[in-house]
């Protein structure tokens, strides 16, 4: 069974679907992977979380037709057909092996950045001070990292076919050369013990220098060891005597995590802590600030347990139909006083005559002699 690639055959088994291999690379393949891996450019990247480099089949088979396996007078290929078939037989020998792209998805990526602000949060005010004196950096990191999000993330994982293909398909380096300095390393490391267990063989001379190296080396830690019990021992006479105003350091570096020349410089480090000191200072500032946030808290909590919202609405709304009631009220009032003014005024008269009306011949009216409670006499 042939395959293609673009108009490329490589010879492949038919039977089980994998390439013919042999034992054992080469020479010149080994030469050839140790030249591309130091001029062909790779990436490094998690695969079955282990922490990989690998790089695309393209650029490696551009790159093996510009070196002088290529252009030399006895070159080993010339066609882009014939590096691929020898880039295959080196994936055979297992110098790498074909890996498959897979984007990671917006998923993933939350659950990441999840995880990232959680950390964040566990820092606390310290940070939110630093974010705040840091804001164009901060801001000049986001823009950044959008960059960064608008590129296509992926991760790999292993091809189920294995063969090798001129496309951007990803390839992982199995082999890793040992650099030179490590074989050195070694070989001094294994000449260094077999000496060590040669030293009674050895001169006198240098027995006797190598005793008193010994002797020096280890009055050297009794010196280091004493003056730190020593340090630490008139730090504590200092800070009793002076009711821990004043702090008195030799050597403050003696035990820190610097070099070793460092660590025997400054001699020493005195620090006041008394009142009107700046450590004081700073103290009673914290302090005032720690009130200031739980007195903001309980004025902020006591409003919802003590005071109660006061009815605004409903007072507006009430108060607008009591102001029209009043005129109304104010004009019932007039027209009840009016009829009682009236009423008043007939009750006046119905009391001077004891009468609603009197019935008056026309005669009387005329004549006027008689007198109004008598009645004339009819003719």
């Amino acid at each position: 069974m042939r395959r293609r690639n673009e108009g490329r055959e490589v010879n492949v088994n038919a039977e089980f679907g994998e390439a013919t291999e042999s034992e054992k690379p080469t020479s010149e393949e080994y030469a050839v992977a140790k030249w591309l891996k130091a001029n062909v450019p790779t990436k490094k990247t998690k695969f079955l979380n282990h922490h990989v480099e690998y790089f695309t089949g393209t650029r490696a088979v551009d790159a093996l037709l510009t070196s002088k396996w290529a252009t030399g007078k006895n070159p080993i290929f010339t066609t882009r057909l014939e590096v691929t078939d020898f880039l295959h037989q080196m994936l055979l020998h297992k110098l790498f092996h074909r890996a498959k792209k897979i984007p990671v998805s917006e998923q993933e990526l939350k659950g990441k950045s999840k995880k990232k602000e959680a950390e964040k949060s566990k820092s606390g005010d310290e940070k939110d001070q630093a974010s705040a004196c840091e804001g164009k950096d901060t801001k000049e990191k986001d823009k950044e990292k959008e960059k960064e999000k608008k590129k296509r993330k992926i991760r790999l994982e292993m091809h189920m076919e294995q063969m090798f293909l001129d496309t951007a398909d990803a390839y992982v380096w199995i082999y890793d050369p040992m650099p030179w300095y490590y074989w050195l390393c070694g070989a001094l490391v294994v000449f260094g013990t077999i000496g060590v267990c040669m030293f009674p063989l050895w001169p006198a001379t240098v027995r006797k220098g190598v005793y008193y190296l010994s002797i020096a080396a280890a009055a050297f830690l009794v010196m280091i060891i004493a003056l730190a019990v020593l340090r630490v021992v008139v730090f504590c006479l200092v800070w009793l005597l002076t009711l821990s105003r004043h702090h008195l350091w030799l050597l403050p570096n003696l035990t820190e995590d610097v070099g070793f020349f460092a660590s025997f410089w400054p001699l020493y480090k005195y620090e006041y802590r008394g009142p009107g000191s700046e450590s004081d200072k700073s103290s009673k500032s914290k302090k005032k600030r720690k009130k200031d946030k739980v007195s903001d808290d309980e004025e902020e909590k006591t409003p919802l347990l003590t005071e109660e919202p006061p009815p605004a609405a409903p007072v507006v709304e009430e108060s607008l139909p009591k102001e029209e009631e009043e005129p109304k009220e104010e004009i019932a009032e007039a027209a009840s006083a009016d009829k009682l003014s009236e009423s008043e005024s007939e009750n006046s008269q119905r009391s001077s005559t004891d009468r609603d009306f009197e019935m008056v011949e026309p005669g009387d009216i005329e004549g006027g002699d008689t007198p109004p409670g008598e009645h004339a006499p009819h003719s």
